[in-house]
């Protein structure tokens, strides 16, 4: 499992390593019941706080990406494919949402936000 990070980004550590763990997800690279590197392991390779990598597992958890034995490790759980399309929903409106914040900063209409849309999408 390769993650990368980013120390000049504005995402937090933590962050970059749930997304790309997410991603690994979705792309099938990582599959149900793969194990994840232990947090030591992990922490280590990326010269980073062991917390930090406790802290993302924990958010990977909590959303039901993995699930955590003690004593074992952390695994890849069982996706629902329902629960993955939501989530990429809620990242693609996150990223629309941005989208249309910059054009509005730039003095663009909603109408012409919505033509430029309308206009990708006939691609």
């Amino acid at each position: 499992m390769r993650v990368i990070i980013n120390t000049s980004s504005m995402v937090p550590i933590y962050e970059q390593i749930v997304d790309q763990i997410k991603t690994l997800i979705r792309d099938g690279i990582l599959k149900e019941n793969d194990s994840l590197p232990s947090v030591r392991i992990l922490a280590k390779e990326l010269k980073i706080s062991a917390l930090t990598v406790k802290k993302a597992y924990d958010n990977l958890e909590s959303e039901g990406f993995t699930i955590t034995v003690h004593g074992k490790g952390t695994y890849v759980a069982a996706i629902n494919p329902d629960r993955l399309l939501e989530e990429q929903k809620k990242e693609l409106e996150e990223d629309l949402e941005r989208a249309i914040q910059k054009g509005r900063r730039c003095g663009i209409s909603d109408e012409e936000i919505k033509s430029l849309f309308e206009l990708i999408l006939e691609g």
